[in-house]
């Protein structure tokens, strides 16, 4: 072979090396690799092949998009596990949620879910969203199906047999488990006996228990002890629904709380727990009406107002509860949506009712709720924590951090903050203000261990063989910036968002792209 041919041999070679396709679809090069292990972070470049990660290290081998992460963190993308997304077809951006990081939503929370996840989860594949989609099955959703509407009483044996087929449908679909919702209609009237049939079809499958206790105040500590004898009779783990310790008088409970529960741990409840970040929730507004009150639905409950004697005997029973709490009005509570008069969103109750009946007393504000609830109800928030007691529960290695929020309408009402800002919120204010986290272990609570806890398959850690859902971000300029005030604001200081390797979020800004997959737990 002559010099000139080997010369254009060696040519042709070269050009061919130049022209080939990529080693990789995804290099992040340089970043600060906070893994979700809880281990501490390296500096390290993260490759992604097909949706996958493929190396984590010192990574050779070109990507076809580079993405220069030095002096960034890369994390995990976030996965929430209490939320109320179910609306996530009708709005599969999901913006609210990827722009604070978060990557997988489990859906189905407080005994509210789809009834045919089959269905649901085919219709999600088909709309294509913008993030990972994982459902419960709802215990109230089943109730309400099989009993036909909100009854203080059991189930009929053949209705308890029609209830628990609908759970092994939801399972058997891929449901990560059951979930109650105690003090929602139908749910507080459902029996730990019915509880626990229900979820021993779940155990079967190898599913969790989640619940939304049946008091989150005065009796919180009983209502503890209902969860861990279902999980502990139907041989399930159990998650306790956004921890807290509500109301005034039930204040400086937090440590006791958690002693009881690691007393229920010891004794072989396998328990765990999620909070959001602030100190007020939110709910239906009509969670200030005694359940006895809503029985039967909303006719009942329209024409028991309409009883002089009845009506007067709920507002007794409202104010005995109120003050009990340790309160002597509603100040605390705060309007979200109200369906039937938007121009009470925002208000707090007193304000409400001075504009609504022009009377702030503390009869006035009940009138108006029982008035707002028979005008089809409200979402409201209720500020009913102190920090405190928040902060002793974000100091348990077993909390995760969860939003309870649904997909946010950007713009429409006045909801709860948390939905914007929750996990910024904890990278932002108790991580790099409060310093009551190491990164490492906040970014642990948000990734592996819902990931592990909820059994979600290849998803939570930056790790060979796992899901590229990453999350780069600026670990001193990520904020919130929703508040109760004005909610409608998304978080800042994410520089960029994957979700099974594709970029989501780009410097604060959703790209339009929806690479979300439904992820159904894997059969026994």
């Amino acid at each position: 072979m002559n010099v000139r041919r080997a010369f254009l041999l060696f040519a042709a070679f070269a050009l061919h090396l130049t022209l080939r396709a990529a080693d990789f679809d995804l290099v992040v090069r340089g970043g600060r690799v906070v893994d979700g292990s809880g281990k501490p972070a390296i500096e390290a470049d993260v490759a992604v092949r097909r949706g996958r990660i493929v190396a984590v290290g010192k990574v050779a081998g070109k990507g076809d998009t580079e993405i220069n992460a030095r002096g960034l963190v890369v994390a995990p993308g976030f996965i929430d596990v209490h939320t109320h997304a179910e609306e996530v077809d009708e709005q599969p951006r999901a913006e609210n949620f990827v722009r604070m990081g978060v990557t997988t939503l489990v859906l189905g929370n407080c005994g509210s879910s789809r009834l045919d996840l089959g269905k649901y989860f085919t219709e999600l594949s088909r709309t294509n969203v913008s993030v990972n989609i994982a459902s419960l099955i709802g215990h109230g959703t089943v109730r309400s199906q099989v009993m036909g509407g909100s009854f203080r009483r059991p189930p009929t044996a053949d209705e308890l047999m029609r209830m628990k087929a609908l759970v092994e449908q939801a399972m058997r679909d891929g449901a990560l488990g059951i979930s109650t919702g105690l003090i929602y209609l139908p749910g507080t009237f459902a029996t730990v006996e019915e509880l626990v049939a229900l979820t021993k079809v779940v155990g079967v499958h190898g599913g969790i228990y989640v619940s939304h206790l049946r008091s989150e105040g005065e009796k919180v500590f009983e209502a503890v002890n209902e969860a861990a004898r279902i999980g502990r009779e139907a041989g399930v783990p159990v998650q306790l629904s956004h921890i807290k310790v509500s109301g005034r008088a039930n204040w400086g409970k937090a440590e006791e709380l958690l002693s009881h529960v690691q007393r229920l741990r010891e004794g072989g409840v396998v328990i765990t727990h999620d909070q959001y970040l602030y100190t007020a929730s939110s709910t239906s507004l009509s969670q200030l009406i005694p359940d006895a009150a809503r029985e039967g639905g909303g006719d009942a409950f329209r024409k028991r107002l309409a009883g002089p004697e009845q009506k007067a005997a709920i507002l007794v029973q409202m104010r005995e509860r109120l003050i009990k709490n340790g309160y002597t009005n509603c100040a605390h509570v705060m309007i979200a949506a109200c369906k039937s008069d938007r121009a009470l969103d925002g208000l707090s109750l007193p304000e409400a009712a001075k504009l609504r009946r022009k009377s702030d007393t503390l009869d006035g504000q009940l009138e108006l709720v029982l008035e707002i609830e028979a005008l089809g109800g409200a979402g409201a928030v209720f500020h009913g924590m102190r920090e405190e007691d928040l902060r002793v529960f974000l100091a348990d290695p077993r909390t995760m951090f969860a939003s309870d929020s649904g997909v946010r309408r950007f713009g429409e009402g006045v909801p709860h903050p948390r939905g914007y800002g929750n996990n910024a919120r904890v990278l932002a204010r108790y991580v790099r203000e409060f310093k009551l986290l190491t990164l490492e272990e906040a970014v642990r609570r948000m990734t592996a261990l819902p990931g592990a806890t909820f059994q979600l398959k290849d998803r939570g850690q930056i790790k060979e063989g796992f899901a590229a859902d990453l999350v780069v971000f600026d670990s001193e300029k990520v904020r919130e910036n929703s508040t109760f005030e004005k909610p409608h604001a998304y978080a800042t200081g994410f520089r960029h968002v994957f979700v099974n390797g594709v970029e989501v979020v780009r410097e604060d800004a959703h790209t339009g792209v929806r690479s979300g997959e439904v992820l159904r737990r894997a059969p026994r």
